[in-house]
């Protein structure tokens, strides 16, 4: 895989650079964030019931993944926000107790902030996970977990959704104590490094001639899995779907065909052996199935890290394939159409 050079960076795209900047970003972050352990320490002093999350898009899927990790640590319950429930429908959510995380790469979009205030009007507990600690949602938040991912400026995300995952690793590996977490989050700004020299070229070629993509996984890699769907529709303008594993087998199988491309994510975790089976499965039905990690991998892949962090690992990748099939098609990764780098939302 080629490199962005000096002499090739002033025709790079900001997309491609910021990919580049990703295990910097994630260096600042690991192996562990002050940030992170005040604001666990905070919350360990804390009886909390539960926890609602509220983010939208990008953040929203930094959101999912978040709450694999609070369910699979901590044990508590977790709910999804609806803005609208305050924006739309003008109601204060009975959340005293509760701890209210809300993710936002700006946060600076008047539902989210507004959702935000009316959580702690309710009782909760606030917590901004945002790159600017000084915008309205941090202002409107109790707690501020910073990802100090710096300036983006393509309007796909991609170094702040990978610090918005690590943020929120480090939090619950800090709130839950969990050392082997810690440590394979120490890991991360090696192996997002190595993970740049992936081609998943395979793969984004096959998309080339798809009306429609299929992402699937399990667990604490479906944050990555929607991520990556998202990404595709943004960037490459093509209609993308991403399911768990297990959703996949049910009624949105029958729209997968030998026309739709499926890119399989598996991490060594106990729901390793079900994505295995639906990739064999699909497979064996003369189906296009590109999978990363475990017996049925065809990507390249690194061996395999802490599973909670390999899904995140698992983003450089896929940003880098459709970054460069976006630029091949012709069109602006920096700049897809009819989106802004801040989406305000009510």
């Amino acid at each position: 895989m080629s490199e962005i050079t000096p002499d090739t960076a002033i025709s790079a795209s900001f997309m491609a650079r910021e990919i580049l900047e990703i295990p910097e970003a994630a260096a600042r972050l690991s192996p562990g964030s002050g940030a992170a352990e005040r604001v666990a320490a905070e919350l360990s002093r804390r009886a909390i019931p539960f926890v609602v999350l509220c983010g939208r898009g990008s953040s929203g899927h930094a959101g999912v993944y978040l709450r694999y990790l609070i369910e699979t640590r901590l044990g508590l319950p977790v709910s999804a926000s609806a803005p609208s429930v305050v924006t739309g429908y003008e109601r204060v959510p009975r959340v005293a107790g509760a701890l209210f995380v809300v993710i936002s790469q700006s946060g600076r979009s008047p539902d989210l902030v507004a959702a935000t205030r009316a959580a702690r009007d309710g009782g909760a507990l606030t917590l901004a996970i945002v790159n600017d600690p000084t915008s309205p949602a941090a202002r409107a938040a109790d707690l501020v977990l910073p990802i100090a991912a710096g300036p983006e400026w393509a309007v796909a995300a991609t170094k702040t959704v990978v610090n918005s995952f690590l943020a929120s690793a480090a939090l619950v590996a800090h709130w839950a104590g969990d050392r082997e977490l810690a440590e394979g989050l120490g890991a991360l700004p090696a192996r997002l490094g190595e993970a740049l020299a992936l081609d998943w070229s395979a793969w984004s070629a096959d998309l080339a001639a798809a009306p429609a993509a299929f992402v699937t996984g399990r667990g604490h890699g479906l944050g990555t899995v929607r991520e990556i769907a998202l990404k595709l529709s943004e960037t490459l303008r093509l209609p993308a779907l991403g399911y768990s594993a297990a959703e996949l087998r049910h009624g949105p199988r029958a729209s997968v065909s030998t026309a739709t491309p499926v890119l399989a994510l598996r991490q060594a975790d106990p729901t390793a052996e079900s994505v295995d089976h639906l990739a064999r499965d699909l497979r064996r039905e003369g189906l296009t199935v590109h999978a990363c990690g475990g017996p049925a991998g065809t990507l390249p892949w690194l061996p395999d890290g802490h599973p909670a962090c390999d899904p995140i690992v698992m983003l450089v990748p896929a940003y880098r394939a459709i970054e460069r099939e976006a630029r091949r098609r012709g069109l602006d990764p920096d700049a897809p159409a009819g989106l802004t780098k801040v989406t305000e939302t009510l």
